[in-house]
């Protein structure tokens, strides 16, 4: 009996120590996964804490940095692709001695000109709407939409759609032989801003690219690419079995859409104003879906089907009897009703007289309404300017954290 005990001890300890060696190894191999993701999440939350109202001159330095390595690289890139750049260059400069010469073709010249130019300037604002250098800018709403209005009101308001083709003058003005307001219907308004809101969803659809690109070249060579989309896209991945919250899994079911559906998934996904379609890009590049594939659909569903929505949307808000069931509507409110109405006829008022005036100085009946929406249209440029400095600021400070890393590996 008194052998037995000590027996029984040293097999108890025998065993107790073997399960904390277990319990060791168990935290040793996963030790390095859990600092790993732990100095990621470190180095997010340093990069983020790097903007304009915290840390200004650093920000400002960074981004100065950044912006020398980015023209470094586009330079590169340039050079590698010379045999392009150079059929530019002859293009160019035999439209330059075209535009320079005179004869009987400077009227096709200059039209060609106007259009290309018209069309590239809808085109930027496209992409920079869905690219923003990782900000975004909703031109939709500071340009294409007002404009699409400003022609639905100039259209009821001058009784036709004969005012000057693209590019417009500073102003719209309306014809002077003027026309019948019941001609005027939403498929005539639609035909007199396609050109624009499909340049302007052909834009967008550009700017989807270069996270596909990435993504695929990613999947193909295995490396870790310097994006911050296609972290979240990898963790979403990771986290598909245990996703909970509504987002994520909405995120993975147009994922799973794109993935198994193809073509027709990729087209119902663009067609429609959806925010989730932001990792369309990467999911396409990650499962290496052709290349015509994706920018087909992408294409299709948002320079055709999803600006025609959009567009019939605006024109019919902006009809002239809907905005005048909105005025009233406006007026019907108790106490301030009347005194939110007045300044809003007082708008259309001087919307409708600038645009019946055809020539010289325009009437400056300017109110706080219009006051107002200019006000709000700086402000939001203003905050795209400062984010494309933070953005290109925390890339910078990326690189730095890379390097650091990889200096602590060699050593």
């Amino acid at each position: 009996m008194h052998l037995a005990l000590p027996i029984q001890e040293v097999a108890i300890s025998v065993v107790s120590v073997s399960i904390t060696e277990c319990q060791s190894d168990f935290l040793s191999f996963y030790s390095p996964d859990l600092s790993l993701r732990e100095r990621r999440q470190k180095d997010k939350e340093e990069r983020l804490s790097l903007v304009l109202w915290r840390r200004p001159v650093t920000t400002l330095h960074y981004f100065l940095l950044e912006t020398l390595l980015k023209l470094k690289e586009w330079t590169f890139k340039l050079w590698q692709r010379r045999g392009i750049v150079f059929l530019c260059l002859v293009l160019c400069s035999l439209f330059s001695i075209a535009y320079s010469t005179e004869g009987e073709h400077q009227q096709y010249v200059q039209y060609l000109e106007k259009k290309f130019l018209w069309c590239a300037y809808w085109v930027g604002l496209g992409i920079l709407s869905s690219v923003g250098l990782g900000t975004g800018l909703h031109t939709f709403l500071l340009y294409l939409g007002p404009h699409i209005a400003s022609v639905t009101l100039a259209a009821y308001e001058c009784g036709s759609t004969d005012f000057p083709e693209p590019p417009y003058p500073d102003q719209i003005v309306c014809p002077e032989d003027g026309g019948v307001e019941d001609t005027i219907s939403l498929f005539s308004i639609m035909s007199k801003v396609r050109l624009e809101a499909c340049m302007w969803g052909a834009g967008t659809a550009i700017g989807e690219l270069p996270p596909y690109f990435m993504a695929r070249a990613a999947r193909q060579s295995g490396a870790d690419p310097d994006d911050e989309d296609y972290e979240e896209f990898e963790e979403m991945l990771e986290q598909a079995e245990g996703a909970q919250d509504f987002v994520t899994r909405a995120k993975l079911g147009v994922q799973h859409m794109v993935q198994k559906v193809g073509f027709f998934g990729i087209l119902a996904c663009a067609s429609i104003p959806n925010p989730l379609f932001d990792l369309a890009g990467i999911t396409c590049g990650h499962f290496l879906v052709p290349f015509w594939t994706f920018f087909g659909a992408t294409l299709i569903g948002k320079a055709i089907i999803k600006m025609h929505i959009q567009k019939l949307f605006v024109i019919i808000t902006f009809s002239k009897h809907i905005v005048e069931q909105m005025v009233s509507l406006i007026g019907s409110v108790p106490k301030l009703g009347p005194s939110l109405q007045k300044p809003f006829r007082q708008y259309l008022e001087a919307q409708r007289n600038k645009l019946h005036h055809a020539g010289g100085s325009a009437p400056a009946d300017e109110n706080w309404l219009s006051w107002v929406f200019e006000k709000v249209v700086l402000v939001m440029v203003c905050y795209f300017v400062i984010s494309i400095v933070n953005s290109m600021a925390q890339s910078y400070a990326k690189r730095l954290q890379q390097l650091r890393h990889s200096e602590e590996k060699t050593k």
